[in-house]
Protein backbone atom coordinates (compact mmCIF):
# COMPACT_ATOMS: atom_id res chain seq x y z
CA UNK A 1 0.00 0.00 0.00
CA UNK A 2 1.20 3.51 -0.57
CA UNK A 3 1.30 5.51 2.31
CA UNK A 4 1.13 9.35 2.59
CA UNK A 5 2.18 10.87 5.32
CA UNK A 6 -0.08 13.89 5.54
CA UNK A 7 -0.58 13.32 9.42
CA UNK A 8 -4.16 12.92 9.54
CA UNK A 9 -5.99 12.08 12.48
CA UNK A 10 -9.35 10.85 10.90
CA UNK A 11 -10.32 7.24 12.19
CA UNK A 12 -9.31 5.28 8.89
CA UNK A 13 -5.59 6.19 9.42
CA UNK A 14 -5.76 6.32 13.08
CA UNK A 15 -7.29 2.45 12.34
CA UNK A 16 -4.16 1.10 9.99
CA UNK A 17 -1.42 3.16 12.53
CA UNK A 18 -2.81 1.39 15.24
CA UNK A 19 -2.02 -1.96 13.46
CA UNK A 20 0.73 -1.25 10.85
CA UNK A 21 3.04 -3.04 12.93
CA UNK A 22 1.53 -6.10 13.08
CA UNK A 23 -0.96 -6.21 10.52
CA UNK A 24 -0.07 -7.84 6.97
CA UNK A 25 -1.93 -7.06 4.20
CA UNK A 26 -1.70 -9.30 0.83
CA UNK A 27 -4.08 -7.59 -1.37
CA UNK A 28 -5.83 -8.88 -5.19
CA UNK A 29 -8.68 -7.35 -6.23
CA UNK A 30 -11.51 -7.69 -3.67
CA UNK A 31 -9.04 -9.82 -0.94
CA UNK A 32 -7.30 -9.02 1.98
CA UNK A 33 -5.82 -11.65 4.23
CA UNK A 34 -5.14 -9.94 7.08
CA UNK A 35 -2.62 -11.06 10.22
CA UNK A 36 -3.42 -9.62 13.25
CA UNK A 37 -2.37 -11.38 16.84
CA UNK A 38 -1.45 -14.43 15.01
CA UNK A 39 -4.73 -14.72 13.75
CA UNK A 40 -5.53 -15.07 10.25
CA UNK A 41 -8.94 -13.15 9.35
CA UNK A 42 -10.41 -13.58 5.70
CA UNK A 43 -12.40 -9.85 4.82
CA UNK A 44 -13.15 -8.43 2.17
CA UNK A 45 -10.86 -4.92 1.36
CA UNK A 46 -14.22 -3.20 0.77
CA UNK A 47 -14.40 -2.72 4.76
CA UNK A 48 -11.34 -0.56 4.74
CA UNK A 49 -12.81 1.61 1.35
CA UNK A 50 -16.24 1.74 3.01
CA UNK A 51 -14.32 3.56 5.94
CA UNK A 52 -13.39 6.05 3.36
CA UNK A 53 -16.59 6.65 1.95
CA UNK A 54 -17.53 8.02 5.17
CA UNK A 55 -14.81 10.94 4.86
CA UNK A 56 -13.08 12.64 2.45
CA UNK A 57 -11.21 10.58 0.54
CA UNK A 58 -8.67 13.06 0.07
CA UNK A 59 -7.51 12.03 3.85
CA UNK A 60 -6.04 9.05 5.38
CA UNK A 61 -2.92 7.14 5.68
CA UNK A 62 -3.14 5.15 2.31
CA UNK A 63 -3.68 6.89 -0.80
CA UNK A 64 -6.94 5.45 -2.89
CA UNK A 65 -5.89 6.92 -6.28
CA UNK A 66 -8.27 10.22 -5.72
CA UNK A 67 -8.84 12.77 -8.23
CA UNK A 68 -8.59 9.64 -11.05
CA UNK A 69 -11.33 9.54 -13.69
CA UNK A 70 -14.66 8.30 -12.75
CA UNK A 71 -13.66 9.13 -8.83
CA UNK A 72 -16.84 9.38 -6.49
CA UNK A 73 -17.17 12.41 -4.72
CA UNK A 74 -17.88 10.21 -0.95
CA UNK A 75 -18.44 14.04 0.92
CA UNK A 76 -22.39 13.48 1.05
CA UNK A 77 -21.85 9.77 3.30
CA UNK A 78 -20.29 11.36 5.94
CA UNK A 79 -21.06 10.01 9.30
CA UNK A 80 -21.24 12.09 12.24
CA UNK A 81 -20.20 10.82 15.87
CA UNK A 82 -22.69 8.87 18.12
CA UNK A 83 -24.75 7.32 15.44
CA UNK A 84 -26.16 3.95 16.07
CA UNK A 85 -24.22 0.98 13.67
CA UNK A 86 -24.63 -2.34 12.92
CA UNK A 87 -22.30 -4.40 10.65
CA UNK A 88 -23.83 -7.66 9.54
CA UNK A 89 -21.28 -10.47 9.16
CA UNK A 90 -18.87 -8.63 10.68
CA UNK A 91 -15.90 -11.23 11.00
CA UNK A 92 -13.26 -10.05 13.42
CA UNK A 93 -14.61 -6.26 13.65
CA UNK A 94 -11.90 -4.49 11.44
CA UNK A 95 -14.75 -2.12 10.31
CA UNK A 96 -16.83 -2.68 13.49
CA UNK A 97 -12.89 -1.24 15.57
CA UNK A 98 -12.97 1.38 12.57
CA UNK A 99 -16.22 2.91 13.21
CA UNK A 100 -16.23 2.81 17.23
CA UNK A 101 -12.78 4.73 17.30
CA UNK A 102 -15.14 7.63 14.99
CA UNK A 103 -17.10 7.75 18.28
CA UNK A 104 -20.58 5.25 16.98
CA UNK A 105 -22.17 3.03 18.65
CA UNK A 106 -21.17 -0.51 17.12
CA UNK A 107 -22.84 -3.73 16.67
CA UNK A 108 -21.31 -6.24 14.69
CA UNK A 109 -23.25 -9.48 14.14
CA UNK A 110 -21.95 -13.06 12.45
CA UNK A 111 -22.63 -16.94 12.94
CA UNK A 112 -18.70 -17.46 12.97
CA UNK A 113 -17.93 -18.13 16.71
CA UNK A 114 -14.14 -17.86 16.33
CA UNK A 115 -14.03 -14.13 14.50
CA UNK A 116 -16.19 -12.80 17.00
CA UNK A 117 -14.12 -14.34 19.81
CA UNK A 118 -11.37 -12.46 18.02
CA UNK A 119 -13.05 -9.42 17.49
CA UNK A 120 -13.87 -9.45 21.43
CA UNK A 121 -10.29 -10.31 22.09
CA UNK A 122 -9.33 -7.39 20.02
CA UNK A 123 -11.47 -5.32 21.40
CA UNK A 124 -10.30 -5.40 24.90
CA UNK A 125 -6.52 -5.05 23.80
CA UNK A 126 -7.47 -2.05 21.65
CA UNK A 127 -9.97 -0.24 24.43
CA UNK A 128 -12.54 0.06 21.53
CA UNK A 129 -15.86 -0.79 22.90
CA UNK A 130 -17.52 -2.67 20.06
CA UNK A 131 -20.97 -4.88 20.91
CA UNK A 132 -20.28 -8.43 19.65
CA UNK A 133 -23.41 -11.01 18.99
CA UNK A 134 -23.29 -13.84 17.38
CA UNK A 135 -26.67 -13.86 14.95
CA UNK A 136 -27.96 -14.47 11.83
CA UNK A 137 -29.16 -11.22 9.96
CA UNK A 138 -32.56 -12.45 10.07
CA UNK A 139 -33.41 -13.30 13.78
CA UNK A 140 -31.39 -10.31 14.83
CA UNK A 141 -33.76 -8.26 13.00
CA UNK A 142 -36.63 -9.76 14.86
CA UNK A 143 -35.65 -8.24 18.04
CA UNK A 144 -33.86 -5.07 16.51
CA UNK A 145 -36.61 -3.32 14.17
CA UNK A 146 -35.58 -0.13 13.11
CA UNK A 147 -32.91 0.26 15.79
CA UNK A 148 -29.74 1.86 13.97
CA UNK A 149 -28.82 4.60 11.67
CA UNK A 150 -26.67 2.87 9.69
CA UNK A 151 -26.63 -0.84 8.57
CA UNK A 152 -23.44 -2.49 6.27
CA UNK A 153 -23.23 -5.52 5.10
CA UNK A 154 -19.94 -6.28 3.36
CA UNK A 155 -18.56 -9.22 1.78
CA UNK A 156 -21.22 -11.64 3.06
CA UNK A 157 -24.53 -11.38 0.73
CA UNK A 158 -22.36 -14.01 -1.71
CA UNK A 159 -22.34 -16.28 0.77
CA UNK A 160 -25.70 -17.22 2.23
CA UNK A 161 -27.87 -19.26 0.74
CA UNK A 162 -30.79 -16.47 0.58
CA UNK A 163 -29.49 -12.93 0.12
CA UNK A 164 -32.29 -11.29 -0.38
CA UNK A 165 -33.66 -12.40 3.35
CA UNK A 166 -30.56 -10.83 4.18
CA UNK A 167 -31.30 -7.46 2.49
CA UNK A 168 -34.91 -7.64 3.81
CA UNK A 169 -33.33 -7.71 7.27
CA UNK A 170 -30.80 -5.08 7.16
CA UNK A 171 -33.94 -2.84 5.98
CA UNK A 172 -36.17 -3.79 8.75
CA UNK A 173 -33.60 -2.93 10.99
CA UNK A 174 -32.81 0.44 9.58
CA UNK A 175 -33.90 3.86 10.75
CA UNK A 176 -36.50 5.23 8.40
CA UNK A 177 -34.23 7.67 7.04
CA UNK A 178 -31.44 5.73 7.53
CA UNK A 179 -28.09 4.74 4.81
CA UNK A 180 -27.14 0.88 4.10
CA UNK A 181 -24.24 -0.28 2.63
CA UNK A 182 -23.95 -3.62 0.31
CA UNK A 183 -21.01 -4.73 -1.05
CA UNK A 184 -20.53 -8.26 -3.31
CA UNK A 185 -19.39 -9.43 -6.27
CA UNK A 186 -20.31 -9.10 -9.89
CA UNK A 187 -21.14 -12.30 -11.77
CA UNK A 188 -19.40 -12.05 -14.89
CA UNK A 189 -16.61 -14.21 -16.93
CA UNK A 190 -14.13 -11.01 -15.60
CA UNK A 191 -15.21 -11.23 -12.06
CA UNK A 192 -15.11 -15.61 -12.44
CA UNK A 193 -11.20 -15.02 -13.66
CA UNK A 194 -10.25 -12.61 -11.26
CA UNK A 195 -12.19 -13.46 -8.19
CA UNK A 196 -11.64 -17.23 -8.24
CA UNK A 197 -9.40 -18.10 -10.42
CA UNK A 198 -6.51 -15.23 -9.55
CA UNK A 199 -7.05 -15.04 -5.89
CA UNK A 200 -7.95 -19.05 -5.03
CA UNK A 201 -5.48 -20.70 -7.56
CA UNK A 202 -3.06 -18.25 -8.76
CA UNK A 203 -1.89 -16.50 -5.67
CA UNK A 204 -3.59 -18.53 -3.22
CA UNK A 205 -5.08 -15.97 -0.92
CA UNK A 206 -8.31 -17.69 0.03
CA UNK A 207 -8.51 -21.53 0.52
CA UNK A 208 -9.91 -23.42 -2.82
CA UNK A 209 -13.82 -23.27 -3.12
CA UNK A 210 -14.11 -19.87 -0.76
CA UNK A 211 -16.68 -18.11 -3.74
CA UNK A 212 -18.89 -19.99 -5.75
CA UNK A 213 -19.54 -18.71 -8.49
CA UNK A 214 -23.23 -19.31 -9.04
CA UNK A 215 -23.57 -17.46 -6.03
CA UNK A 216 -22.06 -13.99 -7.25
CA UNK A 217 -24.50 -11.45 -7.82
CA UNK A 218 -25.09 -8.94 -10.50
CA UNK A 219 -25.97 -5.35 -9.76
CA UNK A 220 -29.20 -5.70 -10.99
CA UNK A 221 -30.53 -8.64 -9.17
CA UNK A 222 -28.89 -6.41 -6.11
CA UNK A 223 -30.65 -3.77 -6.94
CA UNK A 224 -34.12 -5.59 -7.20
CA UNK A 225 -33.96 -6.55 -3.80
CA UNK A 226 -32.99 -3.55 -1.98
CA UNK A 227 -35.97 -2.06 -3.68
CA UNK A 228 -38.31 -5.13 -2.98
CA UNK A 229 -37.33 -4.14 1.18
CA UNK A 230 -38.66 -0.68 0.30
CA UNK A 231 -35.39 1.01 0.09
CA UNK A 232 -34.30 3.66 -2.63
CA UNK A 233 -30.62 3.58 -4.42
CA UNK A 234 -28.45 6.40 -3.65
CA UNK A 235 -25.48 5.26 -5.46
CA UNK A 236 -23.56 2.83 -6.80
CA UNK A 237 -19.67 2.58 -7.44
CA UNK A 238 -17.16 -0.18 -8.37
CA UNK A 239 -13.90 -0.79 -5.75
CA UNK A 240 -10.58 -1.35 -7.90
CA UNK A 241 -7.42 -2.36 -7.11
CA UNK A 242 -3.65 -1.64 -9.18
CA UNK A 243 -1.41 -4.78 -8.04
CA UNK A 244 1.36 -2.47 -10.22
CA UNK A 245 1.35 0.40 -8.59
CA UNK A 246 -0.78 -1.02 -5.12
CA UNK A 247 -3.48 1.66 -5.72
CA UNK A 248 -7.17 1.32 -4.92
CA UNK A 249 -9.81 4.09 -6.22
CA UNK A 250 -13.97 3.83 -6.72
CA UNK A 251 -15.00 3.58 -10.06
CA UNK A 252 -18.88 4.28 -10.45
CA UNK A 253 -17.77 3.17 -14.49
CA UNK A 254 -16.74 0.20 -13.48
CA UNK A 255 -18.65 -2.56 -11.30
CA UNK A 256 -17.48 -5.21 -12.92
CA UNK A 257 -15.97 -7.55 -10.35
CA UNK A 258 -16.35 -5.49 -6.94
CA UNK A 259 -18.92 -3.22 -6.35
CA UNK A 260 -20.88 -1.39 -3.60
CA UNK A 261 -24.58 0.26 -3.02
CA UNK A 262 -25.50 2.78 -0.97
CA UNK A 263 -29.24 2.62 -0.08
CA UNK A 264 -31.51 4.65 1.75
CA UNK A 265 -34.59 3.97 3.71
CA UNK A 266 -37.38 6.64 3.26
CA UNK A 267 -38.47 8.84 6.13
Amino acid sequence: MRRDDSGSKDFVGSLFNDHLHKTLCFTFGQCAVILVHRKFIAIGFHAAVLCIMFIDPDVGNFRMGVGAPGHVECRKFFLSAEQRILDVGCGGGILCEALAQRGATVTGIDMGEAPLAVGNLHSLESGVSVTYEQSTAEDYATSHAEAFDTVTCLEMLEHVPDPSSVVAACAAMTKPGGTLFFSTINRNPKSYLLAIIGVEYVLRMLPKGTHEYSKFIRPSELGQWIRDAGLEIDQMTGLLYNPITKTYKLDERDVDVNYMICARKPA
